[in-house]
């Protein structure tokens, strides 16, 4: 969509001399703000037609990251299908190293998964994944026992990534906006209700002032899915 294909540039170009990526959280959910039915389980609730979108914007970006719950859930492949693109770099947060071997993201992708681990993790465990193509990237701990996503962050930009896509899980959504670390917000909402998971967990904030919102918001139907999107402030 050529309003969220402007909508990157001009953020992007605000970026632009930061030692981080421009980073687009996106993600599909139903109407009362559910990603999956139950915990670890797949749900699929975007159309074709906003499903594309999602390859479109896949295409946009250098890179593409979710959390390990992601790939032990739904063993994606983070390709570029739907449309013609290059594929982006898939990044894993795994902080205890739990990546299967027998992934999607190490049998059916072009390109070698990063793995985002702490400096903790098994040794082992990282020669087995580096064995299968993986490269794993060490990094301190955030003080509520993860990752530490803003070092992640210069770590990706000091590897030459400029535009990163985040596509989830919750945990990774609710971090990426908990700590301020997303630039963009897409969203798909899907005409369903389902009683789930919720993408986005507490955020730490009581006060209506100091919630995430969208600046500038725009929207537009994708069959029977409403696309929103806009700054996040």
């Amino acid at each position: 969509m050529e309003e969220i294909e402007i909508l990157l540039e001009e953020a992007a170009a605000r970026c632009q001399g930061e030692s981080r990526p421009l980073v687009t959280l996106t993600y599909a959910q139903s109407l009362d703000g559910c990603i999956a039915a139950h915990p670890g389980q797949p749900l699929a609730v975007s159309g074709p037609l906003s499903l594309s979108l999602t390859h479109q914007l896949r295409a946009a970006h250098d890179a593409i990251l979710v959390g390990i719950g992601t790939v032990l859930a739904d063993d994606p492949r983070l390709t570029v299908r739907r449309v013609e693109g290059q594929h982006p770099q898939p990044v894993v947060v795994d902080s205890q190293l739990r990546f299967p071997l027998d992934a999607n993201l190490l049998k059916h992708h072009p390109l070698p998964a990063w793995i985002a681990t702490g400096e903790k993790a098994d040794r082992v465990r990282q020669r087995g994944l580096e064995r299968a193509g993986a490269r794993v990237l060490r990094l301190p701990a955030h003080p509520n026992g993860g990752l530490d996503l803003a070092a992640l962050l210069e770590r990706l930009g000091e590897l030459g990534i400029t535009r990163l896509m985040v596509e989830g899980g919750a945990r990774i959504i609710t971090s990426f906006l908990r700590e301020r670390l997303a630039d963009v917000l897409v969203l798909t909402v899907s005409p369903t209700l389902v009683g789930g998971v919720h993408a986005v967990g507490d955020l730490g904030e009581t006060d209506p002032a100091c919630f995430p919102r969208l600046k500038g918001p725009g929207s537009a139907w994708r069959g029977d899915d409403l696309i929103l999107w806009g700054e996040l402030a």
